[in-house]
């Protein structure tokens, strides 16, 4: 994920905020609400690229032996960004271990199909698990809401 100049200037204004807490600006608070939103569309643009690449992976297993290349340069790829290969890769690359690539794929897979089911069988993820969604930032100390009374229970 990368930021813009001005994303950086008000995610550090940020964090100073949240070790120094003090009241906001409606400018700051606005600043960090604009970056809260740029980063939760980030992480959904990076969710639909990597469905996208695990759908044209399995595009291209499902075309072989014909897109040997193409496939074999992706599931590089693949695994390279963290990809847990699946039993039809496994078959695949089975199938394709005459090439000294598909050989060492296989290999490589083998030993992270490996490790995931032992991860499994343990009770834990083998990959590094994703964090969960993250709750919308509702409100921010300062900015409108500091210049006026704090709402009070009334007595019955």
């Amino acid at each position: 994920m990368a930021f813009s100049a001005d994303e950086l200037r008000v995610l550090r204004r940020a964090l100073a905020i949240a070790l120094h807490p003090m009241p906001l600006s409606d400018e700051d608070v606005q600043d960090c609400l604009r970056l809260a939103g740029s980063v939760d569309e980030a992480v959904g643009e990076a969710g639909r690229l990597r469905a996208f690449l695990l759908a044209d992976l399995a595009r291209y297993r499902a075309a072989l032996p014909g897109s040997v290349t193409g496939y074999l340069e992706l599931l590089q790829d693949a695994l390279a960004a963290g990809y847990d290969p699946r039993p039809d890769d496994l078959a695949a690359l089975r199938a394709l271990r005459g090439k000294p690539l598909a050989a060492a794929l296989l290999e490589r897979c083998q030993i992270l199909a490996e490790r995931s089911v032992r991860a499994r069988l343990a009770g834990r993820s083998a990959a590094a698990s994703a964090p969960g969604p993250r709750s919308r930032l509702l409100a921010l100390p300062g900015g409108r809401a500091a210049d006026r009374e704090p709402d009070r229970p009334k007595a019955p």
